[in-house]
């Protein structure tokens, strides 16, 4: 049977009196499909051999307006717009889980891989933290480590460490608020600025706020606030704060609040969550940023859902983003001045329980994303390679993957993805990813909570 004819089949008889995908295709495709999607009475939806190009943009096409010369109708009007995509992208989600094949250690080792093009030892550099979430490098090859439950914490190139440093800002740890991005100033080495970004808690609401302060002995001192929203913008939500932050070149700070799951606050330009925003590195505004006259003052873009990887591309200039979004809508973005990136309006994946959102996933005035993952991947922290220990990565951007537990590899050209390729996979969640000076690519990991790298290996 072709395979087409079986998309027809998957959505024939779906009702909206049960809007869960899963038990959408349990009750009206498992029979012919097996209930994982093998085959069975028909044939396997996972085995990734699609007649047309498999993508959710096809498959809409043929669901609303049916392939007569494969006996299969059009559905539009019977099923809703929604409801029809998140077949499509349950459909997707299982093939591709079953089709991956992640990489693996060479024989005779267990961390040692030979992945697109180069060939790395994935080494632990320190154990024993609480739940990292992010790390910058300091002078002699030392680290600075955040750790969600509070505390920052300075490991040593040996992997020791000891207390954490003392007198940092209190934070909100309750869901996923904690203390989150730690970044040094571009100029560190003259002004030992260090930059933490974290959930501040007024009474039982919270909101993401910036401060920046310089470490003396093990002592947090001279700390300034960088951004704190008004009160009236905190909220009890227990999510999506972001943060990340990426300095350019001209003295700009750029970081990520994510829309705390009010979805619909992302659209509002009032308001500083689901936005991208940019400041001066002591926290002065701009007077060219986008919505000073007639907005929340320091946004730069808005529609973003939980901005979890902000970088520059090391040669272009431009910023690159990753959205943590739903179930199947992750995105990468390439970020303007004042551009709605869409979300809740537009947005390639469903809730996590497998009801719709939307139904659309463009609409003019709205960015597209560069790129999205289809299941998602969780995607989080992301850095352009910038060292030269892997010369074929050059200017690549990494991207890690919390749920997937996957580091990605993202070769472009421009503004284009021509391919993503999955070069570490099962080490842990990655939580944050960084080139360090020394060549080597750091990762965050969460489950295990550690601070590991890949260091290169020469080539057979």
């Amino acid at each position: 049977m072709n395979r087409l004819l079986l998309v027809f089949i998957l959505s024939s008889g779906c009702c909206l009196g049960a809007p869960k995908v899963e038990e959408l295709y349990a009750q009206h495709c498992q029979v012919c499909h097996g209930e994982k999607l093998e085959g069975g009475l028909g044939a396997s939806l996972i085995d990734g051999e699609w007649r047309s190009d498999g993508s959710i943009r096809t498959l809409m096409d043929i669901l609303r307006n049916g392939q007569p010369e494969f006996g299969m109708p059009g559905f539009a009007g019977q099923l809703s717009e929604s409801e029809m995509r998140a077949l499509v992208i349950y459909i997707q989600e299982r093939e591709k889980y079953a089709l991956e094949q992640p990489p693996k250690p060479e024989p005779g080792t267990k961390n040692v891989y030979s992945v697109a093009g180069e060939r790395f030892r994935l080494e632990k550099v320190a154990s024993g933290l609480a739940t990292p979430w992010s790390v910058a490098f300091l002078p002699e090859g030392r680290f600075l480590v955040t750790e969600k439950l509070g505390g920052l914490r300075i490991i040593e190139a040996n992997g020791k460490f000891g207390e954490p440093i003392k007198r940092t800002p209190a934070v909100f740890n309750k869901g996923q608020g904690g203390l989150l991005e730690v970044a040094l100033h571009p100029d560190y080495a003259k002004n030992g600025w260090v930059y933490l970004a974290f959930s501040d808690a007024d009474g039982d609401v919270s909101m993401t706020k910036i401060v920046r302060g310089k470490i003396s002995g093990n002592n947090w001192v001279e700390q300034e606030t960088i951004f704190e929203a008004p009160k009236k913008f905190y909220t009890n939500r227990g999510h999506h704060f972001g943060c990340r932050i990426a300095f350019d070149d001209k003295g700009y700070l750029f970081f990520s609040i994510g829309e705390r799951g009010q979805q619909e606050q992302a659209q509002d330009t009032i308001r500083p969550n689901g936005k991208i925003h940019r400041i001066h590195d002591d926290g002065r505004i701009p007077s060219d940023n986008p919505f000073v006259e007639n907005g929340f003052l320091t946004i730069w873009s808005y529609g973003n859902r939980n901005p979890q990887g902000l970088d520059f591309h090391p040669e272009t200039g431009v910023l690159w983003e990753s959205e943590h979004g739903p179930r199947g809508g992750d995105e990468l973005n390439v970020i303007q001045r004042g551009a709605n990136y869409g979300w809740p309006i537009v947005t390639y994946g469903m809730n996590y329980n497998g009801t719709p959102i939307t139904s659309e996933t463009s609409r003019p005035g709205m960015e597209q994303p560069i790129h999205y993952w289809t299941p998602s991947i969780a995607v989080c922290g992301i850095d352009f390679y910038e060292g030269d220990a892997f010369p074929s990565w050059k200017n690549r951007l990494l991207v890690g993957s919390l749920r997937q537990q996957e580091l990605h590899l993202i070769t472009l050209d421009g503004e284009s993805v021509v391919r993503d390729e999955i070069i570490l996979e099962d080490r842990g969640r990655v939580r944050d990813v960084a080139s360090g000076p020394d060549g080597a690519i750091y990762l965050v990991l969460n489950s295990p909570d550690e601070l590991a790298r890949l260091v290169s290996q020469p080539k057979d």
